[in-house]
């Protein structure tokens, strides 16, 4: 992975506002991946945008654990959606016969 899709924990949490307890804490409850080089924490390019969401949710006063729960459900609903687009393309062949 190049260093340039990567960003410091340190200037995201200054960007956001928010504590590196917080990071390590959506690290350590698997809903982030992080890269340490050199002893220090990056965030991968491709976490940003769910990073961002968490954050938003930690802003209405949500824990790791609600922030946990969310993040799986929000999940299931895209799976789910997915899974009803396949059935949706399915059916059109059917109807199309």
């Amino acid at each position: 992975m190049k260093t340039a899709d990567l960003i410091t924990t340190g200037d995201f949490c200054l960007y956001h506002n928010v504590e590196h307890t917080f990071i390590k804490s959506l690290q350590e409850a698997g809903l982030v991946e992080v890269t340490i080089i050199n002893k220090t924490t990056f965030i991968p390019g491709t976490e940003l945008q769910k990073l961002e969401k968490l954050i938003n949710l930690h802003q209405l006063d949500i824990n790791v654990a609600g922030i946990e729960a969310i993040s799986y459900l929000l999940e299931r609903v895209q799976k789910m959606q997915e899974d009803m687009r396949g059935l949706k393309n399915k059916l059109r062949l059917y109807e199309g016969e």
